[in-house]
């Protein structure tokens, strides 16, 4: 009996390596491919535990999520002959799950090395061989992950479509310590170029202030001296309005006046003009009155038999 419990006791420990060899745990965002006998099977799985044949069938699990693969020290050369290390480089990427049997059929499940990591320090070296020092480290910093980015997705389209590239970030290359004391202080010249443009754009533009203020008060002073200006031309209107009226109102009478006169000239001249054939008749009246005054008599005498002293009744007229 003793020998029955040992057997069994020993093929229940068999059976429990088995089982854990053959039990396996997928965690969430991953795939497992599998291989058998060194080759790729075409099923992989997805979460959760699964059963293999142990021994027999090995797997590994693949992300099919965003991750971010970190390429550190990466050495570069620049067209000049100075060779820069750049500290780390990071490329966040993602795999479709539909693309995973056929990336890692071609490029194994570490295809990051191949597709990420060489790409990457191929792709860097050919952009720094292209360009200086001043390019690389100040002038076109800012396009170099953009620059990655794009030449990565490139080929990956033709090499391993499924997989993306949605960003790349780069960090500041390190440089001989004399050449960055040199940069550091032509940013400082830069620097202190830059304060002084804008001191100098500070005081123009105060000048300008200055200027436009004056332009202000002058248009102000101009605007006032033209008020005033009118204001005294108005006066001078006015005064020669009033003027013109008092002068017509005494030309009016000045002309009623000499009207009056003329007129009265006028009457008077036409008067004397009725007067003088009465007073040449009254003065022949009066030369001749005494023979007037005989034949009257006579003449009454005959007539009327009386005698009637016309002459005092006859008025006698002067000029």
């Amino acid at each position: 009996m003793a020998h029955v419990g040992a057997v069994f006791a020993t093929v229940a420990g068999v059976m429990a390596i088995l089982l854990h060899s053959s039990i396996h745990k997928i965690e969430e965002g991953h795939l497992a491919v599998y291989y058998r006998g060194g080759a790729l099977l075409t099923s992989p799985n997805g979460p959760g535990y699964h059963i293999m044949l142990p021994f027999i069938t090995t797997y590994r699990s693949v992300q099919t999520t965003l991750q971010t693969d970190e390429i550190k020290n990466v050495p570069c050369g620049t067209s000049g002959g100075v060779m820069i290390y750049f500290d780390r480089i990071e490329v966040v990427n993602m795999l479709v799950p539909l693309a995973v049997v056929d990336i890692v059929r071609n490029y194994t499940a570490d295809y990051d090395k191949t597709l990420i990591f060489n790409k990457i320090h191929h792709e860097l070296n050919q952009f720094c061989s292209v360009h200086t020092l001043q390019e690389v480290y100040i002038e076109l910093f800012d396009i170099i992950d953009e620059n990655l980015k794009t030449a990565l997705q490139k080929d990956l389209n033709a090499m391993a479509p499924g997989l993306t590239i949605q960003a790349v970030r780069v960090t500041k290359p390190k440089i001989p310590e004399s050449i960055r004391r040199n940069f550091e202080l032509m940013e400082a010249e830069k620097t202190r170029l830059l304060i002084t443009a804008q001191t100098q754009k500070v005081v123009e533009k105060e000048a300008e202030t200055e200027r436009k203020k004056a332009i202000i008060e002058a248009q102000k002073l101009a605007q006032v001296a033209e008020i005033h200006f009118r204001q005294k031309v108005m006066e001078k209107e006015t005064e020669k309005r009033i003027s013109e009226i008092e002068d017509a109102a005494f030309l009016a009478r000045e002309k009623a006046k000499a009207d009056a006169e003329y007129y009265s000239a006028a009457k008077s001249a036409e008067a004397n003009r009725v007067k003088r054939p009465l007073n040449q008749f009254y003065r022949q009246l009066a030369e001749n009155k005494h023979w007037l005054l005989i034949s009257a008599q006579f003449y009454l005498a005959y007539r009327y038999q009386y005698v009637t002293y016309w002459y005092q009744y006859v008025p006698i007229c002067y000029d």
